[in-house]
């Protein structure tokens, strides 16, 4: 797993990663955004849906831990063996959502991941125990993983699985179908 020398290299990687995987959803016209195509298990909307899931229950536990909560992570209703009906959760919170509002909702949240992790002194960032909800799985990771993992990770992943999207005919299907559907053979 990559690792960071500082706080600013962990932003810079976020604000890096974050803009090369929003940037290939400019491209894909709202009435694409729910395509399913084979070769991916995730529509367009649903990748965005599962950045923006994460980046807020980040935000949510950090959210809670000042406000003297103790977290349950991922959340009091899902856990860890249970992340697909949590990320089906994800999707259907942002299902009626255009593909502009999800991009725009999507570089306000890493706007907000950043403030967190400039609002971090080094020793909370990088050594375990830094919040509560970091410590609250077996492994008691330090924050900056948990936001790597939740972040730059699948920004990356999820920048693959677009660009397949996009390759396999994505786009085009709507085209295709309508084309079809209007001309007899």
């Amino acid at each position: 797993m990559q690792a960071y020398t500082s706080k600013q290299a962990l932003i810079d990687e976020i604000t890096k990663r974050a803009a090369l995987f929003i940037d290939e959803f400019r491209s894909i016209n709202n009435l694409d955004k729910d395509i399913l195509v084979d070769e991916v298990n995730r529509t367009p909307s649903q990748m965005i849906a599962y950045q923006l899931g994460w980046m807020n229950l980040i935000l949510s536990w950090e959210q809670a831990n000042k406000e003297g909560k103790q977290v349950a992570t991922p959340t009091q209703d899902y856990k860890w063996n249970d992340l697909g009906g949590l990320y089906q959760h994800f999707y259907n919170e942002y299902a009626d959502q255009s593909i502009e509002t999800l991009i725009d909702m999507f570089e306000r949240d890493v706007n907000r991941i950043i403030q967190l992790v400039n609002s971090y002194d080094d020793k909370a960032l990088f050594e375990q125990g830094g919040r509560q909800w970091a410590t609250t799985t077996p492994s008691s990771w330090p924050i900056w993983r948990w936001i790597h993992i939740n972040t730059v990770a699948p920004f990356k992943s999820f920048r693959t699985k677009i660009r397949k999207w996009k390759k396999s005919g994505g786009c085009d299907f709507i085209l295709s179908v309508s084309y079809n559907k209007g001309h007899s053979r």
